[in-house]
């Protein structure tokens, strides 16, 4: 938990802005759940831990063998990939907002208080 401290540009508080300013050299807001990186494979993750995708994904791997087959194989997967394509949609996108507020916010002038 890091926590943002703001000092008064005073003079007095010099060595405990020095202080602090080593433990919080970023003082950004960053609300982002993802990464470029890690959108996929968070993502899924997340995603599979709802009991309907595993429910679709476990009839997938069912209809991949021969003896249980009930549809072809390519029809099982669609509903699967079209729910996870969605929530991947919206996902990316309320990170994205979050993305832009977090700029926003990072970005604007501030004023700072000094008696």
């Amino acid at each position: 938990n890091k926590w943002r401290i703001v000092f008064p540009d005073n003079g007095r508080q010099w060595k405990d802005w020095k202080q602090a300013s080593t433990f919080y050299s970023g003082n950004r807001i960053q609300t982002t759940k993802y990464t470029w990186f890690s959108f996929l494979p968070q993502n899924l993750f997340e995603q599979f831990h709802r009991l309907g995708n595993l429910y679709f994904l476990f009839l997938v791997v069912l209809n991949w063998f021969p003896q249980v087959e009930v549809f072809h194989r390519e029809i099982t997967m669609i509903p699967l990939i079209v729910v996870l394509l969605a929530s991947m949609i919206k996902d990316a996108t309320e990170d994205y907002r979050k993305y832009q507020f977090d700029e926003m916010i990072n970005f604007s002038k501030t004023r700072v208080y000094d008696k």
